[in-house]
């Protein structure tokens, strides 16, 4: 009985380790494309529960280095210290901060991972491609309070985006944002969105500024 009783507590240990669905219910999206966004490889449709490295290596074909730890490879696309190039990976539209296989996904997060240089590496810390999130799940299930603020007369559409990013503030610019707030602001001007992180590291508070047409937030899209 004692024999037995060891034997299946080290199995249940090592499916700890392979980061298995730890208790979560749900879906989250799968989605990986190269060249900040411009090809779309992967799009699905994965358990909530399980680590972002673990979803990925059962969609795809993964090499990973430091231990199994991080992103290597995807279907043969490796990343190259001599030419710059890597893969870099985001949830709800936050970059990550600890390798892919210590985060966990939670029920309605969209994780993307891109292929691309580091060139412009530093821009990236919040993406606008994965609209609305980061307003609805947030970082680690943790969705921060949204408002809205718009410039001109975009009440109406102020209002519809309100709703469907759940912010319970909408008024004109100007009007002071709570603190801790995420923050998607309406401008006038040409056709341009922009995401900025306005802290240090994800599940911070984000602002989001967007001006002229909102189908130009695009899916997969990494300015």
């Amino acid at each position: 009985m004692i024999r037995r009783a060891l034997v299946a507590l080290g199995a249940l240990v090592l499916l700890a380790g392979c980061g298995g669905s730890g208790g979560e219910h749900g879906t989250a999206q799968l989605w990986v494309t190269r060249d900040r966004g411009a090809e779309l490889l992967v799009e699905v449709e994965v358990d909530a529960g399980q680590t972002l490295m673990r979803a990925l290596a059962a969609e795809a074909d993964v090499g990973t280095r430091y231990g199994g730890r991080y992103v290597q490879s995807v279907n043969g696309i490796e990343g190259d210290l001599g030419e710059q190039r890597d893969w870099f990976w985001f949830v709800n539209g936050y970059e990550g901060d600890r390798s892919a296989a210590s985060y966990r996904l939670r029920d309605g997060d969209v994780a993307w991972l891109d292929y691309r240089g580091w060139e412009r590496e530093g821009e990236a810390r919040v993406v606008v491609g994965a609209f609305p999130e980061p307003f609805i799940h947030g970082y680690e299930g943790r969705a921060r309070r949204a408002v809205v603020r718009f410039e001109g007369a975009q009440a109406r559409r102020a209002g519809e985006l309100a709703e469907l990013i759940g912010a319970d503030s909408v008024e004109q610019l100007g009007v002071p944002v709570p603190n801790g707030a995420n923050v998607l602001e309406l401008r006038l001007g040409p056709d341009q969105a922009r995401a900025e992180l306005l802290g240090e590291t994800a599940g911070d508070p984000i602002r989001f500024v967007v001006s002229g047409e909102l189908d130009l937030i695009r899916r997969y899209s990494i300015p």
